[in-house]
């Protein structure tokens, strides 16, 4: 039979496979698609229950390469197994029940790897001192900055425990995203985490859902709250500011394959369109009318936000910020977390210091000389505040762009200090960073097992394909002092975050040494061309319609396999010829059908489950097309059975136009400029 004329979208060429397999094209409608979606279907599987490829060419990681997971194999040792206590010895009948009770010995369980486990009980207490965690053996400052005899002014001592929070989320969120170390957390620690209600996981605003399917996405805060123990922090209080905005904005992005991680900067007066949401009391974390009679919203359940970005946080909270941070990417947020600590100097003093490097001296109008030398030098936490939070340095002119670089540049410093230092792989060290982390934070959908589980499948991410990037602006205020976004370059960006498309300085090198340590070697770029396996569920096959095609040549082919897949319950569309050759058969399908095309796989599971590959212009129809290696057709998974599919993206597909001039800092990268 033969219906050649219908062109097949997603076609695999024969001899010359394309790499590009990183994402799916976006609808042909004439429509705004990234602001009119429909909600994206429920997961099969969670993210971290994805098989992870054990070989070291499909990781990315070869032989001379230290990755994660190389460091943890040191830990990961046997502990003996403990004897069991004797029992008293003791008549039971003999004794009252308060006795019996006052004599019964509690066997306690111990863990496998007790030894190397420390006491994570007291999460309240203060973090250990440099010498508690290095011994007295620490790395030596270089050109420190004693504190000031007079505090500086509120706006710059704020505005360093904003950056100081936001670092201490985006190494927590790392830190257990690319460790296994803390296997042995027990759900009990979840209590000490501080819930708050903000993701709209169901939102239209949400770009191609089944694209983003299986990514992960932090949107870390950092907020400048005056309230409670901060106004004794060197924050200011409630009379310089009311409220908490949010100061320092990261969306952290974390890709299915979790072969990188990408950190999107948005500036704090980034010019938005005013949204209605739900009123927020910071004081109260809680939403609903406003209590404050001196407040120029009170009894109002329905506030809008100002045109600055950092006013979404103000007026509405997290889930307003979440609105809008959604409604500007397109990508699905589905981890928050707000971050109100001003322990960063301690953090970074028990790390022993951070390297940085600057071409000049770094003097700010506001705060002085931060850097008295140019050069690299390894700063204590005092100092790494002042780089950090300077926005008026004598030598540059372009404001907060300059402190956002500098932000990125010192935390691409630190994961590599983190990383070189086996600090992710001790559990005394890593315990030090989560106890900062826990008490003094809200969340949400985060709790320490997604952490955990999170960081098994990422250990082999390579300093290299961590990049940290800014969001593109016309790079001037407007007359209300918004800094106005660049809406397509914009959208491009984060197309290509969505679609896994390679980004620029993205590499696969090395992480750069710290003084006294071995240098990582470079590891080869990963093969994206094989996708991802994925542990999918499967649907009833009375609710999917499959269309066959024949791309062997052997007639009658595709009318045999229809016939056996109708019979098998599938509704079946009539079949046709595939306008060239394939070697293995495969499953095309549009965002939004994962699970049916995991089903109708799953009837061509011999001699091995075809890859199925997501493409656009399918809409609900499941196209199968058969390959060279088809012998038949068998009855599918029992609904609602879990199997294992191969995902590729469509790879015809172009990858996204990246503007040239974006603000890129890779976090292997060391040179000083």
């Amino acid at each position: 039979m033969s219906d050649g004329d219908n062109a097949a979208p997603g076609r695999r060429q024969r001899s010359e496979p394309d790499d590009a397999t990183s994402g799916a094209e976006k609808s042909e409608k004439p429509v705004n698609d990234w602001i009119t979606r429909s909600s994206r279907p429920a997961p099969g599987a969670a993210p971290w229950e994805r098989t992870k490829t054990t070989s070291s060419a499909s990781a990315g990681n070869h032989t001379d390469g230290v990755t994660v997971a190389d460091l943890i194999a040191k830990i990961a040792g046997t502990a003996p197994e403990p004897k069991p206590e004797e029992p008293p010895d003791h008549e039971i009948g003999s004794r009252d029940k308060a006795a019996r009770e006052a004599d019964t010995a509690v066997i306690p369980v111990v863990p496998s790897h007790a030894s190397e486990l420390p006491d994570l009980t007291d999460l309240g207490r203060e973090p250990a001192t440099p010498e508690q965690i290095f011994g007295d053996e620490l790395v030596p400052f270089g050109n420190t900055v004693d504190a000031p005899a007079d505090p500086p002014s509120h706006r710059g001592r704020h505005t360093a425990m904003v950056m100081g929070r936001v670092a201490a989320a985006l190494i927590a969120v790392l830190a257990l995203a690319m460790t296994g170390a803390a296997w042995q957390w027990q759900s009990t620690k979840n209590h000490n985490l501080n819930k708050v209600a903000a993701l709209d996981p169901n939102s239209r605003d949400i770009v191609d859902p089944g694209a983003q399917y299986g990514d992960e996405n932090f949107l870390i805060v950092g907020t400048d709250s005056r309230i409670g123990t901060n106004s004794d922090m060197g924050a200011g209080t409630t009379d310089d500011a009311a409220g908490a905005r949010s100061d320092t904005i990261m969306l952290v992005n974390i890709p299915a394959n979790r072969k990188r991680v990408v950190a999107v900067s948005f500036p704090r007066d980034l010019s938005i369109t005013p949204m209605q949401c739900e009123h927020w009391d910071p004081t109260t974390s809680t939403y609903g009318p406003a209590t404050d009679p001196d407040s120029p919203v009170y009894g109002m359940d329905k506030v809008y936000t100002e045109t600055k970005l950092n006013s979404a946080y103000a007026v509405g909270g997290p889930k307003c910020l979440v609105k809008v941070i959604q409604k500007l990417s397109g990508l699905s947020v589905n981890r928050f977390m707000a971050v109100d600590f001003a322990g960063f100097a301690k953090m970074v003093d028990a790390l022993g210091g951070v390297e940085v490097c600057s071409t000049t001296p770094l003097e700010d109008y506001e705060l002085g000389t931060v850097l008295p030398n140019a050069g690299r030098q390894v700063v204590d936490g005092h100092t790494a505040l002042q780089y950090v939070r300077a926005r008026q340095v004598t030598t540059e002119t372009n404001g907060d762009y300059g402190r956002i670089k500098r932000q990125q540049l010192f935390l691409s410093s630190l994961l590599r200090s983190l990383i070189s230092k086996d600090t992710f792989f001790s559990l005394s060290k890593l315990n030090n960073v989560v106890n900062l982390f826990i008490n003094d934070s809200y969340v949400d959908n985060i709790q320490t097992k997604d952490l955990v589980d999170l960081g098994q499948s990422v250990q082999g991410v390579n300093v290299g394909r961590i990049t940290f990037v800014t969001v593109p602006t016309v790079g001037y205020a407007d007359e209300y002092g918004n800094e106005v976004p660049r809406t397509d370059d914009m959208r491009s960006l984060f197309d290509a975050i969505i679609n896994d498309d390679p980004l620029p300085e993205e590499k696969n090198v090395g992480a750069p040494a710290a003084p006294g340590t071995t240098p990582q070697a470079a590891i080869p770029a990963p093969d994206d061309t094989n996708g991802e396996l994925v542990d999918a569920v499967t649907t009833s096959p009375g609710d999917i319609t499959v269309r066959v095609s024949n791309s062997t040549g052997e007639d009658g082919l595709a009318s045999t396999a229809a016939s056996d897949l109708q019979q098998h319950g599938f509704n079946v569309d009539t079949p046709d010829d595939y306008p060239g050759p394939l070697d293995s058969t495969t499953v095309f399908f549009s965002s939004g059908n994962e699970q049916a095309a995991a089903t109708v796989a799953s009837s061509f599971a011999v001699p091995a489950i075809p890859a199925i590959e997501r493409v656009s212009g399918m809409g609900n129809v499941i196209r199968v097309v058969l390959g060279s290696d088809f012998s038949s057709v068998n009855p599918p998974s029992p609904s609602g059975s879990s199997v294992q599919v191969h995902v590729v993206h469509d790879r015809s597909s172009e990858t996204s136009h990246l503007p040239e001039d974006l603000t890129v800092t890779n976090a292997a990268d060391t040179t000083c400029e």
